[in-house]
């Protein structure tokens, strides 16, 4: 096996050097090393390489060359892009597609090219630097041999179940085939990326080496498959007992499966088609062979495509992208280079946006009021680096460059060549202004950060000297798990400001959103009609369990009650208070929520909210006790009886809480906080777990049709004044049957 040393970030330079040879087509050039061909696929006027209808008929023209021309013995596959190998289907031809067999179509176009890729006379050795996705990864394993890169961005992955389909270019059929059942199931149910060691490890690659090397060994691996001393296909891989056990033997596989499905029924609960299709998909290879299980592959593929849910993750997956090139500024406006953070908190969020900046590579200095302080600080860093150590996606040596970018004072030391100070202490207007203007002096050149969650960006700037400084950063708890960063920009903000912070943002991995300055920002805005009409039904008797389980099976990850648990009760109760102050009754906290707060339930941290846990913080039923507390009473004997609440269904439910949240939305929109609709999608999707599947709150409104969610909230504000009544403008959308995305799949502005 060839190794190679981990190359540093600097290290990040092309794997392939820019090919002299023959245009083959406009996507390929073909050089000849020897009876080699050196092949260098780079699609013009992309930044990536995918396999659309171009590349499709490079790849075409390159196979007729390498079946026809004797000269050819072996060819080796490279990647004219930097940092990419290829990155999978062309998304853009995907959405051309209008019917089930249209989509199948274009599947089974894909499995020809790859079989093609196998069965070819010369040998193709894929030389892999950077990302192998989807259909990149699919031509990959078509392969003869595999050469990867020992690299950070070196990464594996059939993502297609996070579009709502299945992977249609044999990925299904191909990977337990090279892997083992389980291990390919793992990837192929979660579109889970594998870094290129566990690559290695599982099989998927046959070589791993430094970039510098990587042309070089794969030539030498061509060769050897031309002379016989290497068989096509691959190593041959190493498995355990108990995975021969499991993987190849029916019985086994049997109970493989029975797990698997039982899993993806518990994590989909029924929303999302694609992952059982999958599983069908490769359980059909195994028990009909290749060739069916590969029709099966294709025929499933065409169904998934047309459905809503892809439709709708499509979408997702086009706002997303969009926002990746979305600097939030003017053309022109360029961002301060991040190279030293300064964090001021040292609590559960300042130590979080720390650790996270150590992951990428960014020196930190950590401070907050006392070195007890401190130490607590940086053994919740330390945790958080722990973790990728412990799952073994780093290596001692990565883990502990990371430690070594945090450092902890309870000084200002090491804040002066600060870019960018961020403050994270607790959510007190005063407090915020006296810190900021501090971190201000001591870093008399950095941009100025404020991770509040709910204070005006504008009331925070009241006391600095230079407001233009200040930039809202709302990270999102835990920092290194939530994907979100809110950057408010406030009245005085500077556009160099809000770039430094997309910028930074983006480094950090961060979907990032811009938003405009006011109570509650976007995200807290539209949760707080949410949560307070959870509050509402709770107040009115209605089942803690009912009202949870009612939106967890419309498609959140938990329900209102469980989430205010986890984020706890006193900071859902300042977020609410805040945004409640600012907006009247329409947005008022529920005399229920405030109550159970009161009465010494700050949730899970305190073991103790709507639910009960044990010991280990472990979610054990709702506190029966809480029903009474919510209604005023100290005492259970006035809680209502079980057979005495309140019976809504689920449909009522969903109108009396996701509906408000729609609607603010809309008024959000309305008053500037959010720039354009698609802002709004992410960020509710990405922020507070909105369900994908619905596309986002603007894509459900659509899907609902205006008039719809409108007579809904019409018929409630007639029955709870003060609340639900809906916007002027979505009145006037119901009017006109006006949608806010009228496009299919791509988002628009």
């Amino acid at each position: 096996m060839t190794t190679g040393i981990l190359p540093t970030a600097a290290d990040d330079a092309p794997a392939a050097r820019p090919a002299a040879g023959e245009r083959l087509h406009e996507a390929l050039t073909l050089e000849m090393d020897g009876e080699v061909a050196v092949v260098t696929f780079d699609l013009p006027s992309s930044p990536v390489n995918v396999l659309g209808g171009v590349a499709a008929a490079g790849f075409a023209a390159l196979l007729t060359r390498l079946e026809r021309d004797a000269a050819i013995r072996a060819c080796v596959l490279l990647s004219g892009k930097g940092d990419g190998w290829i990155a999978g289907a062309d998304i853009e031809q995907f959405l051309a597609v209008r019917t089930a067999g249209d989509a199948e179509a274009l599947s089974r176009q894909g499995q020809a090219l790859v079989d093609r890729i196998e069965s070819c006379r010369a040998p193709i050795v894929a030389a892999i630097h950077g990302a192998a996705l989807g259909g990149g990864l699919e031509v990959a394993l078509a392969c003869a041999w595999r050469v990867a890169t020992e690299h950070p961005k070196t990464t594996f992955a059939l993502p297609e179940v996070q579009l709502g389909i299945v992977p249609g270019m044999g990925g299904t059929q191909r990977l337990p085939r090279r892997v083992g059942l389980q291990a390919a199931l793992d990837m192929i149910l979660t579109g889970r990326t594998v870094r290129a060691r566990r690559a290695l490890a599982l099989g998927l690659v046959d070589d791993l080496v430094h970039p510098a090397i990587l042309r070089e060994v794969a030539l030498r691996r061509a060769r050897e498959l031309v002379a016989g001393t290497l068989g096509r296909g691959g190593r041959a891989r190493a498995r355990s007992a108990g995975s021969f056990l499991l993987d190849e033997n029916p019985l086994g596989r049997t109970i493989v499966f029975s797990k698997a499905r039982e899993s993806v029924a518990k994590r989909t609960r029924g929303h999302y088609p694609a992952p059982l299709a999958a599983l069908d998909v490769v359980h059909d290879g195994y028990a009909r062979g290749m060739e069916a299980g590969l029709r099966e592959e294709a025929r499933r593929f065409g169904e998934l495509a047309v459905t809503d849910v892809s439709r709708e993750l499509v979408y997702l997956f086009f706002a997303t992208t969009a926002l990746k090139k979305d600097a939030g500024v003017a053309p022109g406006v360029e961002p301060r280079p991040v190279r030293q953070l300064g964090v001021v908190g040292a609590g559960f969020m300042g130590a979080g946006i720390a650790a996270v900046a150590a992951r990428k590579g960014t020196p930190v200095r950590l401070r907050d009021a006392d070195h007890a302080r401190v130490a607590r600080g940086m053994d919740a860093v330390r945790a958080v680096l722990a973790e990728p150590l412990k799952k073994k996606r780093l290596t001692r040596l990565e883990h502990a460059q990371q430690l070594a970018l945090v450092g902890g004072t309870a000084g200002w030391t090491g804040f002066r060549r600060a870019d960018l100070v961020i403050e994270a202490v607790f959510e007190e207007l005063a407090l915020k202004q006296r810190v900021l203007e501090e971190a201000g002096t001591h870093a008399p050149e950095a941009v100025l950060a404020t991770n509040t969650s709910t204070i005006p960006i504008a009331r925070i700037g009241e006391g600095l000297e230079d407001p233009a400084r200040l930039v809202g950063m709302h990270f999102f708890s835990p920092v290194h798990k939530m994907p979100l960063l809110e950057v408010v920009e406030g009245p005085a903000t500077a556009p160099a400001s809000t770039a430094t912070a997309v910028a930074f943002g983006r480094q950090l991995g961060k979907t990032t959103i811009v938003v405009g300055d006011g109570p509650g920002f976007y995200v807290n805005r539209i949760l707080a009609p949410y949560l307070n009409e959870a509050g509402w039904l709770l107040d009115e008797g209605v089942a803690i369990d009912a009202i949870d389980g009612a939106l967890v099976r419309w498609g959140f990850p938990v329900g209102p009650f469980q989430l205010m648990d986890e984020v706890g009760l006193d900071v859902a109760a300042k977020a609410g208070a805040v945004v409640g102050d600012a907006f009247g009754a329409r947005l008022a906290a529920a005399p229920a929520l405030r109550r159970v707060l009161e009465s010494g339930r700050p949730g899970r941290k305190g073991a103790r909210g709507f639910y009960a846990y044990d010991a280990k913080g472990k979610r054990d039923g709702v506190d029966a006790s809480v029903y009474a507390v919510a209604r005023g009473g100290g005492s259970a004997a006035t809680a209502p009886s079980a057979t005495t609440r309140p019976t809504l269904a689920d449909d009522e439910i969903v109108r009396r809480t996701v509906y408000p949240m729609l609607d603010e939305a809309v008024r959000a929109l309305d008053d500037g906080v959010l720039r354009r609709p698609l802002d709004g999608d992410v960020g509710a999707v990405f922020g507070i777990g909105y369900p994908p599947f619905r596309g986002g709150p603007f894509r459900t409104i659509d899907a609902l049709g205006a008039a719809t969610v409108v007579d809904a909230l019409s018929a409630l504000a007639a029955r709870h004044p003060g609340r639900f009544a809906p916007s002027e403008r979505l009145s006037a959308m119901a009017r006109d049957g006006a949608r806010f995305h009228p496009g299919e799949g791509r988002p628009v502005g």
